[in-house]
């Protein structure tokens, strides 16, 4: 019995993506069909390098190829394309990063929860995963992304009008802590913060990016609000500590970025065990499950928690994030797979843009 390019359409249209809610051939992954008698190869092209799901989409293609009549054997080739969520705001007109293809906005309802710990570490991770990543330091206040990179130099202006950002740990990284010395206050009302918040998004040359990670100071205030009016963000992380005072201060920022229209992908509960590096008693100093508790009570997907260890603090003070300093720890794989995580909220957020059949992830 020959086997045909329709009955190797007709085994991936059974396979379904676990995180988009559609089969392989609605979504546009199956390419490059070729059939050779009773023999195929294939290519299977992932919404994201990332790809939370990967293990089970390959053991159910496999399974798939396996029951169509006649064939033999078959050989899949695995790849990756990022699709956009970014674009224009809504009723804007041209995109402001049109190279850009998703920003991802980390926030917190408060300070000293660990958010540019978790948007420095999520960034590295989303890279080392494969993708082309950038990291924007939007915390203008309080900007700590320099010193968490380690980067000291200052950027270059190639034609006086526009910046190259700064590249380490495999992303592109730009913040106003480059173009002010470091124990400079910055005294700015809204207007001036928007103003230069605008400027480091549209004058920085970031070229081809997957994601663009921005890094927003802590609390409710106008950098949520001037994004959601200029850009359309593919979502933002929520970053907690497991503690209830915290946990309040997430039910104000949820509430906030539903107001300007801004999904959120998730919850990260940082610091959420300790784990004595003697004993290997594990102590919940802040307590444990808030962030978990809270996804459940906002009907969002909790994205993972991060241990309370030395090591993230030590990496961050000397400019090599844990998951490039120290990638067999067990906190740069709670960041690996967050940014898994993370990466399959985005690929649901652009399937819903381009209108797919996506259901709200639990």
């Amino acid at each position: 019995m020959s086997v045909s390019e329709r009955d190797i359409l007709a085994a991936m249209s059974k396979v379904m993506d676990p995180e988009l809610h559609v089969d392989l051939v609605k979504a546009g992954m199956v390419k490059d069909i070729r059939v050779s008698g009773d023999t195929v190869k294939l290519k299977i092209e992932l919404t994201t390098p990332a790809c939370p799901m990967k293990g089970k989409i390959q053991a159910d293609a496999e399974a798939a190829l396996k029951g169509v009549p006649g064939l033999k054997s078959f050989d899949i080739e695995w790849g990756a394309q990022v699709r956009a969520t970014g674009g224009a705001a809504p009723g804007q007109g041209q995109a402001l990063l049109p190279g850009v293809k998703n920003i991802i906005l980390v926030g917190a309802g408060k300070g000293g929860v660990g958010k540019s710990t978790v948007a420095v570490n999520l960034a590295v991770a989303l890279s080392k995963h494969g993708a082309k990543v950038g990291l924007l330091d939007a915390d203008f206040y309080g900007p700590s992304i320099p010193l968490m990179t380690g980067i000291t130099e200052r950027p270059v202006s190639p034609d006086g009008k526009t910046l190259n950002p700064m590249v380490k740990h495999g992303l592109k990284v730009m913040s106003i802590g480059f173009l002010v010395e470091p124990d400079q206050a910055l005294i700015w009302r809204g207007p001036m913060l928007h103003g230069a918040l605008m400027q480091l998004v549209r004058d920085v040359h970031w070229g081809e990016l997957d994601y663009l990670i921005l890094d927003l100071p802590p609390g409710t205030g106008d950098v949520a609000l001037s994004l959601s009016q200029n850009m359309r963000a593919a979502g933002a992380v929520l970053v907690t500590t497991p503690q209830d005072v915290a946990l309040a201060d997430v039910v104000r920022a949820k509430q906030m970025f539903d107001k300007v229209h801004i999904p959120v992908l998730g919850i990260v509960e940082n610091m959420s065990q300790f784990v004595c590096p003697h004993c290997s008693k594990t102590t919940n100093i802040f307590h444990h499950g808030g962030g978990k508790k809270a996804a459940e009570m906002f009907n969002i997907s909790f994205l993972g928690e991060v241990p309370l260890d030395l090591k993230v603090r030590e990496s961050g003070d000397s400019g090599v994030p844990v998951v490039a300093g120290a990638p067999d720890s067990p906190e740069a794989k709670a960041f690996m797979e967050i940014a898994r995580n993370v990466a399959g909220r985005v690929s649901a957020e652009s399937a819903r843009a381009i209108r797919l059949p996506v259901m709200q992830a639990r």
